[in-house]
């Protein structure tokens, strides 16, 4: 599996893979890697860029993939997959669309505020989701969500800009003067 093959290179550089997607038909393929840093789940352009080539060489010396493909390693974005547990912790209040590989309650698809996890111990943690337009929380096996991205919303964007501003980035649109 390609995510045990990737995961200890990701760590060597201090970052943590988020997804590992191959995409694409037979002709023109695509291996995207998603990876952050665990402290601030951001990652800068020369981290992309390191974990890139060190990603490819591993890639060209053990060649687990058959034919041609393009290597992308980019950040998750602030509309990102969750893919791991601590996911669904980390954006709790946050709005988020998840699918599942089989019926729940007669329905895939969920939409609405992520209200934690529970049982995060346990075999089978339990994602909870305050449904939009619904008195009801679902409560939803990890292991059957086959999709889940967070929604961009306000709050979410408000979120970003306040660990930009705690890092003493400059807001998107201030050029470094400005700020």
């Amino acid at each position: 599996m390609l995510i045990e093959l990737l995961d200890p290179i990701a760590e060597t550089l201090g970052l943590d893979v988020v997804r590992v997607r191959l995409m694409g038909g037979t002709l023109r393929r695509r291996l995207q890697v998603m990876a952050e840093r665990p402290s601030d789940h951001d990652i800068s352009v020369e981290e992309c860029a390191r974990l890139s080539r060190a990603i490819s060489e591993v890639l060209d010396a053990a060649d687990p993939i058959a034919g041609e493909y393009l290597l992308e390693v980019s950040s998750p974005g602030i509309d990102r997959p969750l893919t791991r547990l601590i996911d669904f912790q980390l954006f709790e209040g946050h709005e988020a669309r998840l699918e599942t590989d089989r019926m729940v309650e007669g329905r895939r698809r969920f939409r609405g505020l992520l209200a934690g996890v529970e049982d995060a111990d346990s075999a089978n943690p339990l994602v909870a989701v305050d449904l939009e337009n619904e008195d009801d929380t679902a409560l939803l096996p990890f292991a059957w969500l086959s999709e889940a991205k967070l929604i961009l919303t306000d709050a979410l964007l408000k979120r970003g800009e306040e660990i930009r501003r705690a890092r003493g980035e400059p807001e998107p649109d201030q050029t470094e003067d400005e700020a």
